[in-house]
C-alpha cells in the first residue's frame, strides 16, 4: 500500500460502491479495480490480483469476498466488516422492496407485463454468462470433458451439485503437478486469528437458525430456509449462475416454495439491483416465508425470511475471508489449488449449461415435467406449445445483448417496457 487511508474515506467508498455495483461480479470487480488500484492507488495491481485469486478459491459471491478482503487489508476487521456489509446492504434492501412488490402486486397488468418481458431478458443473460465463462474456462480438452461430464451428471443423472463441485476439485487438485519447494509454515498467531474468526463466524451464522428452531419448531419454513441456504453458501463456487439451477430445482421441485416461472422472475428482479446477483436467494426466502407465514403476518414473515436468507448466504463467505486472510501468502503460488479452482470453474460451465436448458424450456414452452427411465432423468415438453410472444421478446433481447452489446440493467429495463406494452396491447 502506497499511503495511509483514513477509515472515513474508505467507508465513503464502500457505501458508494454498494449503490453503484450493477453489472454482476465482472462489473463490480472492474469498479473496485479502477478505484482502489488506478484512481486512489490504495493497493498495488499485484496485490489486487493476489486478493482476487484468493477469493476465487473460496465459496461465496466473489465480488463480496473481494470487497471484504480489501477492506480487511486496509483497516483490519472493522474495515472488512464495513466493506462486506455496505457492499451487500443497499442491494438487499432494494431486493426486499421488489420481493414485497412482487408478492403484493400480482394481477396488476403493468407488473405482470414487466415480469413477462423480464423473462426473455433472463434467458439471454444466462446464455451470455454461459458463453463468457465457457470461453475463459475451457482451455484444455480435460476441462472441456469435465464441463460435459458435469452437464450430463446434473441434467441427466440428477447428481447433487455439491458432489459435482467436490469431485471436480479433487480431480483438478490431483491431476495438477505441484511445483518444487514447500510453503512456509504459518505462525501460531495466524492460527489463533483463524480459529477466532471461525468460532465467532460459526456462532453468528447458526444463531438465528437455532433461535427459529427453538421458538417455532424444527419443521417451520424459516428453519428449512436457514438450513437450505446455509448448505448453498458452502458449495457456492463459481458465482450465482452456477447455483441457480440447483437452487431453482430444489426450491421448485423439492420444497415447493415457488413455481419455475416465479424463479425466472426472481432472477430478472435481481439483475436490476446493485450488489451481488446471489441476492436472488433473498427473493426465494421471502416467498417461501410469505406463503407459510404462521404465526406471523405474510408480509412480516416474508421480511424475516428474506433477512434470514441474506444472513446465512453472506456470513459464511465473510467468515472465510477473515479466517483465510492470515494464510494468503501460502496460497499465492500453490499450483494444485489453482488446478482445483480451474476444474471447479470447468464443472461450473456444465452446471450453467444445465441452467440454460432448464430456463429455456420453462420460459419458451407451456408445461414442462420431469421424466425418468432408470438412472436417467430429463425434461419432457410439447414442441407445439412454444410461446411465440416470449420467443419474439427473447429474439429482441438476444439482438440487444449480442449485436448491440447493451448492458444488463438496460437490457432488463427495455425488455420490461416491451413486456408492459405487449400486455397492454394484447391482454391475456
Amino acid at each position: 500500500m502506497n499511503k495511509t487511508i483514513s477509515f472515513g474515506e474508505a467507508l465513503g467508498f464502500w457505501l458508494k460502491l454498494g449503490f453503484i455495483s450493477f453489472g454482476g461480479p465482472a462489473g463490480q470487480i472492474a469498479i473496485m479495480h479502477r478505484v482502489v488500484v488506478d484512481e486512489k492507488k490504495w493497493i498495488e495491481e499485484s496485490r489486487f490480483l493476489h486478493a482476487l485469486n484468493f477469493c476465487m478459491l473460496l465459496p461465496g459471491p466473489e465480488a463480496t469476498k473481494l470487497a471484504t478482503y480489501i477492506g480487511w487489508l486496509l483497516h483490519g476487521t472493522r474495515g472488512g466488516l464495513a466493506a462486506g456489509i455496505l457492499f451487500v446492504l443497499p442491494g438487499a434492501l432494494v431486493m426486499l422492496a421488489l420481493s414485497a412488490l412482487y408478492a403484493l402486486g400480482r394481477g396488476i397488468p403493468a407488473v405482470e407485463g414487466a415480469l413477462f418481458g423480464i423473462k426473455a431478458a433472463v434467458l439471454v443473460i444466462v446464455v451470455e454468462a454461459l458463453v463468457r465463462i465457457g470461453r475463459r474456462a475451457l482451455k484444455t480438452r480435460l476441462l472441456l470433458a469435465l464441463a460435459a461430464a458435469a452437464f450430463v451428471g446434473i441434467f441427466f443423472l440428477d447428481l447433487p451439485f455439491p458432489l459435482i463441485v467436490i469431485a471436480a476439485a479433487l480431480l483438478g487438485y490431483f491431476t495438477t503437478h505441484a511445483a518444487a519447494g514447500s510453503a512456509t509454515g504459518a505462525s501460531a498467531g495466524r492460527w489463533r486469528q483463524a480459529m477466532a474468526a471461525l468460532s465467532i463466524g460459526l456462532a453468528l451464522w447458526w444463531a438465528p437458525i437455532a433461535l427459529a428452531a427453538l421458538l417455532l419448531g424444527p419443521g417451520h419454513v424459516l428453519v428449512d430456509v436457514g438450513l437450505f441456504f446455509s448448505k448453498l453458501a458452502v458449495v457456492s463456487f463459481g458465482g450465482a449462475y452456477a447455483l441457480l439451477a440447483y437452487m431453482a430445482q430444489q426450491a421448485v421441485d423439492t420444497y415447493h416454495w415457488m413455481s419455475a416461472p416465479e424463479m425466472v422472475d426472481g432472477l430478472g428482479l435481481a439483475e436490476t439491483t446493485p450488489g451481488p446477483l446471489i441476492l436472488v436467494t433473498q427473493f426465494v426466502g421471502f416467498l417461501a416465508a410469505y406463503r407459510a407465514a404462521a404465526p406471523f403476518s405474510p408480509l412480516a414473515a416474508g421480511v424475516v425470511g428474506a433477512a434470514l436468507t441474506t444472513w446465512v448466504t453472506f456470513v459464511p463467505s465473510i467468515m472465510l475471508i477473515f479466517a483465510g486472510a492470515p494464510f494468503i501468502e501460502q496460497l499465492r503460488a500453490n499450483q494444485r489449488l489453482s488446478g482445483a479452482l480451474a476444474a471447479i470453474t470447468a464443472a461450473v460451465v456444465g452446471v450453467i449449461l444445465n441452467l440454460t436448458v432448464w430456463f429455456a424450456l420453462h420460459v419458451l414452452f407451456g408445461k414442462v415435467h420431469e421424466a425418468h427411465a432408470g438412472w436417467l432423468r430429463w425434461y419432457a415438453f410439447d414442441p407445439l406449445a412454444l410461446d411465440l410472444e416470449v420467443a419474439l421478446l427473447a429474439a429482441i433481447a438476444a439482438v440487444l445483448a449480442f449485436v448491440l452489446k447493451r448492458g444488463l440493467v438496460e437490457l432488463v429495463l427495455v425488455m420490461a417496457a416491451l413486456g408492459i406494452a405487449l400486455r397492454l396491447l394484447l391482454p391475456v
